[in-house]
């Protein structure tokens, strides 16, 4: 009766270690989520509080050069690889002259 005993508790304790399928995985998202229609807004000359306003609060600001902001989102789904976005904004003396990335601006004019 005592090794069924030890050996229930075990197979228990164990099963908690490997994965089932169906159990829940929570999304995780990080960083700066930029759509398609925020890039779209961004126009040369913008000064450092408009881009802010725009896209939000950079995710890093490069130390060595303040001319350059990026804005990183990573997306992992419960269980799946992650995806990762970038767009970095880059500035001349104060004002915004190009950004690349992941995004590009639309062909259409913002309305």
């Amino acid at each position: 009766m005592r090794k069924f005993l030890i050996s229930i508790i075990a197979v228990t304790l164990l099963s908690g270690c490997s994965e089932f399928p169906g159990v829940y995985k929570i999304d995780i998202p990080q960083g700066n989520i930029i759509s398609q229609d925020m890039v779209d807004e961004l126009k040369p000359g913008m000064s450092y509080s408009q881009v802010r306003y725009v896209l939000g609060t950079p995710l890093v600001v490069d130390t060595f050069n303040g001319e350059r902001w990026d804005y990183i989102y990573t997306f992992k789904k419960g269980g799946e690889t992650r995806t990762q976005e970038q767009l970095s904004v880059f500035f001349t003396d104060g004002k915004l002259t190009s950004f690349s990335g992941d995004y590009k601006p639309s062909d259409t004019p913002a309305e």
